[in-house]
């Protein structure tokens, strides 16, 4: 029998909280990234790289989430990336220098990248279907509320505090959100059954086919993220080529 819930727009807020945090990650380092160039002494365009890493390990993630899900199951699969990105973004914040804070924001993409489609499908679960409509307006509005306010709050906080703050508030809101989850969120007994009745089909990984995913979607994100940047085209030749 299914387990009802205590409240279901709590149960929205704790999945949302991480989620929130996550997707403000996106924009809110953006304002700080000459201080980070500056206090790590490297360029500022190397220091670009903590962004387009963060983002490509996202790009990586999201499409796995629902295979990582079915094998682990949505409640622990989802509290294991609160795990990943609380405790990532807390190295980002100690991070010595630029090679360790990249490799700290990847770490912290891949435990961001899977929370948006698990609250997805906790929330599409949780709320009976005359109620969905609001539950995901919810979801939409911290969404598009996130990284609209990033590079502000991330501004505010480089120049009062410092540039590792940005990644230290993520630490309590990760702590709230993994005690809340863990005691309000439970799997249904379908998808259980269903994970069980999977489980076997589901263990034999497409290893090529993960491999095409994490190259193909990395490149592509690093060529929308830098592909401008560097553009290379020889417009300044052709324009100035006789007519």
């Amino acid at each position: 029998m299914t387990r009802p819930p205590a409240n279901l727009w709590l149960i929205a807020f704790t999945v949302t909280l991480a989620t929130f945090m996550e997707v403000l990650d996106t924009s809110i380092a953006n304002v700080a990234l000459p201080h980070i160039a500056g206090n790590l002494s490297v360029g500022v365009d190397e220091s670009t790289w903590v962004l387009t890493s963060y983002l490509v390990a996202n790009a990586i993630i999201l499409p796995l989430s629902g295979w990582l899900s079915t094998i682990f199951g949505r409640k622990r699969f989802y509290m294991a990336c609160v795990v990943l990105f609380t405790t990532s973004s807390f190295l980002c914040g100690l991070a010595p220098n630029l090679a360790t804070l990249i490799v700290c924001r990847i770490l912290q993409g891949l435990g961001g990248g899977g929370l948006q489609p698990s609250e997805q499908a906790i929330l599409a679960d949780t709320f009976p279907p005359e109620k969905r409509g609001m539950a995901f307006a919810f979801y939409g509005f911290a969404v598009v509320a996130a990284p609209a306010i990033g590079p502000t709050l991330g501004g505010y906080i480089t120049d009062h505090f410092s540039w590792r703050w940005i990644f230290y508030i993520n630490i309590p809101i990760g702590i709230i959100s993994l005690l809340m989850t863990s005691q309000l969120i439970h799997d249904p007994p379908s998808l259980v059954q269903e994970r069980e009745r999977r489980k076997n089909a589901a263990g034999r990984m497409d290893w090529p086919g993960l491999g095409l995913i994490a190259v193909g979607l990395g490149a592509l994100q690093i060529m929308l993220d830098k592909g401008e940047r560097e553009d290379c085209s020889p417009r300044t030749s052709s324009a100035s080529a006789p007519s």
